[in-house]
């Protein structure tokens, strides 16, 4: 090894001559070599990490440092040769190099900021390296190449999965398994691919038959089911390749739809119609589903069934007179199955419907008949008339079954004109009475309908005017089909007998026209034949043809049924069948359709609905089938009116009045009002009621006037009114010896100024005190009814003239004004009627004797009322001189306490003795003045005061004592 002294053990390099010195020789270098790095360099960095790994590492080389394997000498380097950095080249680079070593030229590469690879994952650059120069002051640097510099940046799984949606829907029909339902996706916002992948998704809600794979599809592990369940909520959630969780799970909607069936939808299967609110539509939000199948066209039949509601629908149930009259068809109508009553009574016996909410029927099993009596019908067939019946028949028997039948009462058995039913036909059998002419004739008429045997109500109405005969089935005209002929019947002065139900016949006659049953309707040799199976109701003959089509429409039309408004022309409509090829303006006017019923008080119950549609497709072989929907309108309880009848209901009047051509006017100031009751809630507590009557106006059918008691003598009394306004008020009058009864249908004001007209007359009142009679009004055939109004009327008999004008002033304090606030609607009947008494002539005698006590007894009453009177006066003046006042402050006053004892004992003695006179003057005088019993009360009082007010004066004076 080459040792020089300390001071010159230094070995000076000098690149640039190249000199060494050791032992006195000196070394002169020169910085005369560039550095060297390589031209590439790879480096990878995490995000959270600020170190870049290099591939190759970073070097930097200088051939002006010494040589590293000379061990002979000791060699001290020089910064010539040295690395004293690194230099990056680029815009906005975030690293930096730093020198680790300046001798070595080794060095590293580091971030300045965090990194984050989802805003770059990739950095690319240059480098150069720099070494220290010559001299103290770094001079003649030198730089090496710009070497590139790629540096990768990895990603950390610092992000969650996130789904795209919020939620997610979807709608599947029930019975099928699908392969995908639905799919659910998720992001993760982390730059790599191992953490931005989606590696699988879960399905958190427990025991659903769903199942999602790891591209997010949902599918049904099983068979869906509607009536299961209608839609289910799953919770889904995501994860990474990096086993990171959704930071949000996400809802998914799944709702099961049943299969599609092509059907009307959208609309109540029980609509209620409350009476009286009008028009109501069926059916405001209905439409059709067809299942994507495109429609050409569609026809629909909306049908409403009535057929249990009284006679097919609901309608008016006056009795049957009463609707001729209201639809104009009044004159000459003779009601053949008139509801039951006093003056009617052949019906009594047939069943009915035992109801007043529909129309009043009558059932016929096939025993029962009914005659009707002489006198009821007066129309002769030699002018033209009209029958018209309600008739409800199903099949029946080959034998003939007989509606109405006119025929002989004996011997010969001839059936002059009669309506009967065979084999579901009507015929109408019109004999001719005898004339000049022997020649043949139309005899029968026969009508081959489906009607007569469908089990359903229909409206029958033959106009007769011979030898034409129209019949009118519910409005519609039918001609015969087959008219026979016969020969006029033979002159003969046997009666008819008018029967319902069956033929009447006398079994010793030969006839070929009748059939004769076993069982006779009453003792003898008369019998019935031919009867009837079904119902019947509102039979009637009218004189006279009912050529008016709107009056016969009038009897038969429903007063309820379907009604549709159109918005616009987009359907043809005839009796609610509907046919368009635009689903959307089809449900349109479905949806128009409503319920109209225009009675005030309709029959409640169900009335069923049907809608059958046909469509066509332009596919005929895949077309749907849309079936039939059904529901039905609840037609509520209405209301039911209350009708009150009020007035006087107890007066007298005088015999003279009764005996006078006016009479006696019974119901002077009569009032009839009706009220329904409502159930009202009350604001200020929520579930409280409270229940309101309301006064409503309506129309009255019947007001019926019944004497109580003995029936009228029609020799000395009777009931009367004005016909004239009977009449004028388009009501009828039937009087009997029972009472009146006034029929028709009117306002409640009509009947009340009529019901003022009704007087009563007797013109021998000798043996009269008073009469009573009741009155009841109903409506709408008895369907509702009022209460019982009683009035009694008492006659006043008089010996003179003059006695006659004082009971009269007197009259005034009998009249009693009875407002009925509460009444009862139960129903009516009509009282027994008996026959009338006898009075004997000694009554007169008896009479005269009672006047004259009862005169007696007022004069008796007036004088006590006098000396009442005076006897209170004296009472008065009495106290008023013991009213003066002593001055008795210097007086002392000693009573003798025995002398008080005897003057008190003495004074209820003659207290006594005067209540024992009292006594017996009452017993003697039954006829009293209020007016005196209230004075001699207050003079007894006031004598009661006195006597007290003395004894509490009269003290003892025991001062002395």
């Amino acid at each position: 090894s080459l040792r020089t002294p300390a001071s010159s053990r230094c070995l000076a390099i000098r690149s640039a001559h190249n000199e060494i010195s050791t032992a006195g020789v000196s070394f002169s270098l020169i910085n005369k070599h560039k550095p060297w790095i390589e031209t590439t360099y790879h480096g990878i960095v995490t995000e959270n990490d600020d170190k870049v790994l290099l591939d190759p590492p970073l070097i930097a080389l200088d051939k002006d440092a010494p040589l590293r394997y000379a061990e002979s000498f000791e060699v001290t380097l020089t910064k010539e040769g040295e690395i004293c950095g690194f230099r990056i080249h680029g815009q906005n680079v975030p690293f930096e190099a730093v020198v680790l070593d300046k001798s070595t030229g080794e060095g590293v590469i580091r971030t300045k900021d965090k990194l984050d690879c989802e805003l770059q994952k990739e950095h690319t650059f240059t480098i150069q390296a720099y070494d220290c120069g010559e001299g103290p002051d770094g001079s003649n640097m030198k730089k090496s190449h710009k070497a590139t510099v790629h540096i990768q940046v990895n990603d950390v799984n610092e992000y969650s999965p996130v789904f795209k949606e919020k939620s997610y829907k979807a709608t599947v029909i029930e019975g099928k398994k699908y392969d995908s339902i639905l799919k659910v996706e998720a992001v993760d916002a982390d730059c790599s691919f191992q953490f931005s992948q989606i590696c699988s998704y879960e399905i958190v809600t427990p025991d659903v038959p769903f199942s999602v794979d790891k591209d997010g599809n949902i599918k049904n592990t099983e068979k869906l089911n509607y009536s299961k369940e209608h839609m289910y909520k799953l919770t889904v959630t995501a994860y990474d390749c990096g086993k990171n969780r959704a930071s949000e799970d996400v809802l998914v909607k799944i709702s099961i739809k049943p299969t599609c069936k092509p059907s009307w939808q959208g609309f109540n299967k029980r609509i209620e119609y409350e009476p009286g609110t009008g028009s109501l539509a069926l059916f405001p939000s209905m439409h059709l589903e067809t299942c994507e199948e495109p429609i050409t066209s569609i026809q629909a039949s909306i049908m409403l069934e009535t057929n249990h509601i009284g006679k097919g629908c609901d309608r008016d149930t006056y009795s049957e007179k009463s609707l001729h009259k209201l639809c104009g068809a009044s004159a000459g109508t003779v009601e053949l199955l008139p509801a039951p009553s006093n003056s009617v009574n052949w019906t009594v016996g047939l069943p009915t419907d035992n109801g007043h909410d529909s129309d009043q029927v009558f059932e016929f099993n096939g025993t029962q008949a009914i005659k009707v009596p002489e006198g009821v019908v007066s129309t002769t067939l030699k002018e033209p008339f009209t029958i018209s019946v309600w008739m409800r028949h199903g099949p029946g028997s080959r034998e003939k079954e007989t509606i109405l039948c006119n025929s002989d009462k004996t011997e010969m058995n001839r059936h002059h004109y009669s309506l009967y039913v065979h084999n579901c036909r009507l015929v109408l059998l019109l004999r001719q009475e005898p004339t000049e002419s022997e020649n043949y004739k139309p005899a029968e008429f026969h009508w081959k309908l489906d009607q007569v045997c469908d089990k359903e109500w229909h409206h029958y109405v033959l106009n007769i005017e011979f030898p034409a005969v129209t019949l009118f089935v519910d409005g519609a005209t039918f001609e015969p089909f087959l008219v026979t002929e016969d020969y006029p019947l033979h002159a003969s002065k046997i009666e008819t007998q008018l029967t319902i139900g069956a033929c009447w016949q006398d079994l010793s006659g030969h006839d070929n026209d009748t059939e004769t049953l076993s069982e006779p309707l009453t003792g003898g040799s008369a019998r019935m034949t031919q009867y009837f199976r079904g119902n019947l109701a509102g039979l009637m003959i009218r004189s006279g043809k009912l050529e008016n089509k709107k009056v016969i429409d009038c009897l038969y039309t429903c007063k309820e049924g379907l009604d549709v408004q159109l918005p616009e022309e987009v359907a043809s409509s005839s009796s609610l069948s509907l046919e368009g090829d635009d689903i959307e303006s089809f449900e349109k006017v479905m949806q128009h359709i409503s319920y109209l019923n225009s009675r005030q008080f309709p029959t409640p119950g169900i009335r069923h609905l049907r809608i059958s549609t046909t469509v066509k497709c332009f596919n005929e072989e895949t077309c749907i089938s849309v079936p039939d929907s059904e529901g039905y309108v609840m037609v509520l309880q209405p209301e039911e009116p209350k009708i009150s009848l009020s007035g006087i209901d107890h007066f007298a009047r005088g015999a003279a009045e009764f005996e006078s051509t006016e009479g006696v006017t019974l119901f002077p100031e009569l009032r009839i009002v009706s009220t329904i009751t409502r159930e009202v809630e009350v604001e200020a507590e929520a579930e409280a009621e409270t229940v309101v009557s309301e006064e409503i106006m309506h129309n009255l059918d019947t007001c019926e006037v019944t004497v109580v008691g003995d029936e009228l003598n029609g020799d000395h009394e009777s009931l009367e009114v004005d016909l004239a306004q009977i009449q004028q008020r388009a009501l009828e009058m039937s009087s009997s010896n029972v009472g009146m009864v006034i029929t028709g249908v009117n306002t409640m004001a009509n009947y009340e100024q009529v019901l003022h007209l009704i007087r009563y007359r007797n013109w021998h009142t000798e043996a009269l005190f008073d009469r009573k009679f009741k009155l009841v009004c109903s409506e709408l055939n008895g369907r509702y009814i009022s209460n019982e109004f009683k009035v009694e009327v008492n006659v006043i008999h008089t010996a003179n003239p003059m006695d006659h004008a004082n009971n009269a002033m007197v009259q005034p304090q009998f009249i009693n004004q009875v407002q009925h606030a509460s009444v009862d609607l139960s129903g009516h009947n009509l009282a027994n009627t008996h026959q009338a008494s006898v009075v004997p002539s000694a009554a007169t005698v008896v009479i005269v004797v009672c006047v004259s006590f009862l005169v007696f007894m007022i004069i008796l009453g007036v004088f006590r009322i006098r000396a009442a009177h005076q006897r209170t006066m004296r009472d008065q003046e009495n106290g008023k001189e013991n009213e003066m006042d002593w001055d008795d402050s210097a007086l002392t006053i000693t009573v003798n306490p025995m002398e008080t004892y005897e003057d008190q004992h003495s004074s209820e003695e003659e207290g006594d003795e005067e209540e024992e006179e009292s006594e017996d003057g009452e017993e003697e005088d039954d006829i009293t003045s209020a007016e005196s019993d209230s004075s001699e009360d207050e003079g007894g009082e006031q004598e009661d005061q006195q006597g007290s007010s003395r004894q509490q004066q009269l003290e003892w004076d025991d001062s002395t004592y």
